[in-house]
């Protein structure tokens, strides 16, 4: 798809991966929504008109379906429908199996699975009129490997990568393709947070010896946008980890 004058909507995109994709869209030419559960900074907004394309910020939690309905109305009013949409915004909740709480469980389901399902049905009705669009869905590793403490993420990651499939199935018929980008360890204010014991354990699985950073991510959902024969498949920005 040429991206010049499209619409792109990422979820959860007021700092790190979510950021970095709008930010990456924009350097294309594409006029962006930016979502987060709260208000949204005004110098985020101007950043990305400084990059000469529009910009609004759509407030909202994608896990309740009428808050994604209300945020892709606000797109549609503001700026037309929706071209690419990039499911990026979700949750982690960690703790070992035996001590999770059922609503601990619960939550990962319904911001990174349900919120996914929430927003991409509703952007596809009019994709499907267009016959053209894009779905990118950022799963993670963890949904392909899966890691301790953390089976309610990786349900919910692997969920989203069997989602992805099916959909594109779907709505190939129509141009529309759907494919999920599945991060390693990338330099975010999460990762941050970790230990430098952690930090050191984690960069010995990873063949390339480092972390990635947002903008390998960002590079990715770009290059998936841009390729109209790419659809259904899980591309994994690892550094090797899952090879």
């Amino acid at each position: 798809m040429e991206l010049t004058n499209k619409v792109v909507l990422v979820t959860g995109s007021s700092r790190g991966i979510g950021w970095s994709v709008a930010e990456a869209f924009a350097k294309k030419g594409a006029n962006i929504a930016l979502n987060s559960r709260s208000q949204m900074a005004p110098e985020k907004i101007q950043a990305i008109e400084a990059l000469g394309v529009k910009c609004i910020s759509v407030t909202g939690d994608i896990a309740s379906y009428e808050d994604a309905t209300a945020m892709i109305k606000e797109t549609e009013e503001q700026l037309g429908s929706v071209d690419v949409l990039v499911n990026n915004a979700g949750i982690t909740n960690d703790k070992l199996l035996l001590r999770m709480k059922p609503e601990e469980f619960a939550a990962c389901i319904d911001v990174n699975l349900k919120g996914t399902y929430n927003m991409t049905q509703q952007v596809l009705k009019k994709m499907m009129k267009k016959r053209e669009g894009v779905i990118i869905n950022m799963a993670s590793v963890v949904g392909l490997i899966g890691n301790v403490g953390q089976s309610n993420y990786a349900a919910s990651k692997a969920g989203v990568i069997g989602f992805t499939k099916s959909v594109a199935r779907e709505v190939a018929p129509r141009g529309i393709t759907c494919n999920a980008i599945a991060p390693g360890f990338i330099v975010t204010d999460m990762s941050n947070e970790l230990s430098d014991a952690v930090k050191e354990q984690t960069i010995t699985q990873i063949p390339l010896q480092r972390f990635g950073d947002s903008q390998d991510v960002a590079d990715a959902a770009v290059f998936l946008a841009e390729s109209p024969y790419i659809t259904g498949q899980v591309l994994n920005i690892d550094g090797g980890m899952v090879m």
